[in-house]
C-alpha cells in the first residue's frame, strides 16, 4: 500500500504523545500503566482510517482501546478522527480511552506481554487472494498463535470480511486450531444496518455497494469458553 501523506507527519505524530505511541514496545506489559487503569484493552490489528476504533471508544468509554497501523498517514488520520469524534463529546478533550500505535503485526508479540489483552478485532483485513500468500493472511495459525499467546483468559477475536474466500479460510483456520466460533453470519447488515455494530470506513462502503459483509466471534480464553459452554447449555434447558 502506498498512502500520500501530508509534509511534517512525523512531527505531527511526534507531537501527539497523549494519543500517538510510536515505540510500542516500551509498553510491552504496562500498557495499563500507559492508560492509568485497569480496565479491558481491545486491540484493533490494521486499524486504517480509525473509524471503527474511535467509534467503539465513545460506545464503550470503559473499555481501553488500542489501534495498530504500520502507516504513519494512516496513525494521523486516525488521530484526527479518534479527536473529532471526542470533541463533538466534549470540546477539546484527548480521547482518555484510545491510543494509536505505530508497528507492524508481525512484531505483535513484541508490543503485547502474554495475558495483557482481552480482545482482538481484525476488520477488513488484506485476504492476500493467492494461495502462495496464505501464510500473510491475518487468519492464519502462524497468527493465531501469536494471538493465543497475548490473549488473557476472557479473551476473544472478533473477526470481519467481505471476502468470502478468506472467510471460509478463516473458519477452517479457526477450526484447525481448536477454537470455538459463534455468532457466524454470512450477511450481518442482512435486514438493514446493524445498528449493534460499529461500521468501518471499508464497510460502510461495501454496504452501500450491497456487498455481504462475513463476520463471526472467536473463543480463546478459557473463562471465556466456560462462560460460552454455559451459555449454551442455559439456552437449551
Amino acid at each position: 500500500m502506498r498512502l500520500r501523506g501530508k509534509k511534517g507527519i512525523r512531527e505531527n505524530l511526534e507531537a501527539q504523545k497523549d494519543l500517538v505511541v510510536l515505540d510500542p514496545k516500551q509498553y510491552k506489559g504496562r500498557w495499563a500503566e500507559l492508560f492509568g487503569n485497569d480496565r479491558p484493552i481491545y486491540v484493533e490489528l490494521g486499524m486504517g482510517k480509525g473509524q471503527f476504533i474511535s467509534g467503539m471508544s465513545i460506545k464503550y468509554p470503559n473499555i481501553n482501546f488500542i489501534g495498530i497501523d504500520m502507516y504513519d498517514e494512516l496513525i494521523r488520520r486516525a488521530s484526527e478522527k479518534a479527536r473529532a469524534v471526542w470533541n463533538e463529546q466534549e470540546e477539546g478533550v484527548t480521547p482518555p480511552n484510545v491510543k494509536l500505535a505505530l508497528t507492524n503485526i508481525e512484531q505483535i508479540e513484541e508490543v503485547f506481554a502474554p495475558n495483557e489483552i482481552e480482545r482482538i478485532f481484525l476488520n477488513f483485513s488484506d485476504p492476500w487472494p493467492k494461495a502462495r500468500h496464505a501464510r500473510r493472511r491475518l487468519t492464519h495459525p502462524r497468527f493465531l498463535a501469536r494471538y493465543k499467546e497475548i490473549l488473557n483468559e476472557r479473551g476473544e477475536i472478533h473477526f470481519k470480511t467481505d471476502s468470502q474466500t478468506l472467510f471460509e479460510f478463516s473458519l477452517n483456520s479457526f477450526a484447525d486450531f481448536g477454537l470455538q466460533m459463534t455468532n457466524i453470519s454470512l450477511n450481518l447488515h442482512r435486514d438493514g444496518i446493524n445498528e449493534e455494530h460499529v461500521m468501518t470506513e471499508y464497510e460502510s462502503k461495501f454496504v452501500g455497494q450491497g456487498m455481504n459483509i462475513h463476520r463471526c466471534e472467536v473463543i480463546v480464553g478459557e473463562e471465556a469458553l466456560r462462560n460460552y459452554e454455559m451459555s449454551r447449555l442455559n439456552k437449551y434447558k
